[in-house]
């Protein structure tokens, strides 16, 4: 029993949802992908480390239900499970954001261990999930500073627009540092184009110029703009439950059958 939860344990992925900037689908592509990996059999954990909590609203979490949080397991006051709680989505649990989590980077400051405090709550965390996905806040602070500590690799949303490059040249930067100071297994999972409009030039001059940047990096299957999508948080839903048929549910099906085909490429010897 023990060596298979160990191995349950080591296959776990961490995989931190990134950008300094705000407003890119971060939120909305990590509560996606999640619920698409979740529907596809694997077991996910979202961690919400945006004090705005928005990932924890758009899954449905009450406030109520958010006592124990992503707080609590940076301040080593809870464990992971302790502070998990089961989405509306079989398979997918969430540690919530909570207020406090604003005061968190102030309290960090003077502790020990302060940078890897996540990392540390996640490898006692004995529950066997395939995907752990830590949705960060849009700023570079301790908060993502843990979370890039505690993952193995980095989604970043890119949402096609004309600043996106150089947005995403700062972003490359810092995760260097990290690599090179605190992390450095780290490595960048892809980046994933958002808000693409194919009715406009400069969303396909960006991808293009993305792609000429980073090549195979960047993901084959780009999330368009959605209507349905951007509602889907104001219901409490992943846009995958809220309408399953829109574009923007299709695309985040297509991106984790080609996060999972990316993630078995990697495993393979």
């Amino acid at each position: 029993m023990g060596e298979q939860g160990e191995a349950s344990k080591s296959a776990v992925r961490v995989i931190a949802i990134a950008n300094q900037k705000g407003g890119v689908g971060k939120t909305t592509t990590t509560i996606n992908l999640g619920t698409a990996l979740a529907a596809v059999g694997r077991r996910v954990l979202i961690v919400d480390l945006d004090p705005q909590g928005n990932a924890s609203t758009g899954l449905g979490i009450s406030r109520s239900a958010r006592s124990v949080s992503s707080y609590e397991v940076l301040l080593e006051a809870a464990t992971v499970e302790q502070a998990a709680v089961p989405s509306n989505v079989p398979g997918l649990d969430i540690v919530p954001s909570s207020f406090d989590l604003s005061g968190a980077e102030l309290e960090l400051i003077d502790v020990s261990r302060r940078t890897g405090r996540l990392r540390d709550s996640l490898a006692q965390c004995r529950t066997p999930y395939d995907f752990i996905l830590i949705d960060c806040p849009p700023a570079l602070g301790l908060l993502t500073v843990n979370a890039l500590v505690g993952a193995q690799a980095v989604l970043v949303p890119l949402q096609c627009e004309f600043f996106a490059l150089e947005g995403l040249s700062r972003l490359l930067k810092t995760l260097e540092r990290v690599r090179a100071n605190l992390n450095p297994s780290l490595e960048i999972q892809g980046v994933v184009l958002t808000m693409f409009d194919k009715r406009n030039n400069l969303s396909d001059q960006v991808a293009a110029d993305v792609r000429g940047y980073l090549g195979d990096k960047v993901y084959d299957t780009v999330i368009p703009r959605n209507v349905r999508v951007s509602e889907a948080p104001s219901f409490g839903k992943p846009a995958l439950l809220y309408d399953h048929q829109c574009a923007g549910s299709k695309a985040y099906m297509r991106l984790a059958s080609e996060m999972l085909r990316r993630e078995k490429g990697l495993a393979t010897p």
